[in-house]
């Protein structure tokens, strides 16, 4: 029986899955997150996607359909990850104040010798923030485990003048592009 495996640890693509209604069984992977030098942002996260659903395959059935991703922000074509310490993130964030950014999603859907991969970039602009506003969002503890530093669901929305684009990419899993790749693979989201 074909089912839907996602290999992914981030509990933000656990929940946007549950929001459209998918049923799936949650992999753990570890893979390679190294990229060659010189690959475009989206290049980079479909890479790194790619790698991630090789490594999945191993744990599937060839009739399971896995699906991976990586999301990534960048500034200025350079890769914002996730922060070492408090000092790293208020880095990031004091970058990213007034200034446009993109986060670009790398999705791979795979079903035995069949993969396809994809990208999904949103441009965010964030608003000018003083060192108090930096500080008082260190503080509310989002911005460990989060690239750029900041998350859009949550505090990291006061941060956030605008964005042009998928938001659910800003989150991690660009929902629409997703339900058009699961339909090659016979999965209908809206049925």
């Amino acid at each position: 029986m074909t089912h839907l495996i996602l290999a992914s640890k981030s509990p933000r693509r656990q929940e946007l899955l549950g929001r459209i209604g998918l049923t799936y069984t949650v992999i753990s992977v570890d893979s390679d997150e190294t990229y060659p030098a010189g690959l475009s942002p989206e290049e980079t996260v479909k890479y790194i996607s790619r790698n991630k659903a090789y490594a999945a395959a191993a744990m599937a059935a060839p009739e399971d359909i896995v699906l991976t991703a990586d999301t990534m922000v960048f500034l200025d074509g350079q890769a914002l990850g996730k922060p070492v310490d408090e000092a790293d993130a208020f880095r990031m964030l004091s970058a990213l104040s007034g200034r446009t950014h993109t986060v670009s999603t790398g999705v791979t859907v795979s079903q035995g010798n069949r993969t396809l991969t994809e990208a999904e970039t949103t441009r965010v602009r964030f608003a000018t923030l003083d060192e108090a506003a930096i500080r008082a969002y260190l503080r509310t503890g989002e911005s460990m485990d989060k690239a750029g530093a900041y998350g859009i669901q949550a505090f990291g929305a006061l941060l956030v003048e605008g964005i042009e684009g998928d938001f659910f990419n800003v989150m991690g899993l660009p929902l629409c592009r997703l339900s058009r790749m699961l339909e090659k693979f016979g999965v209908r989201v809206l049925a």
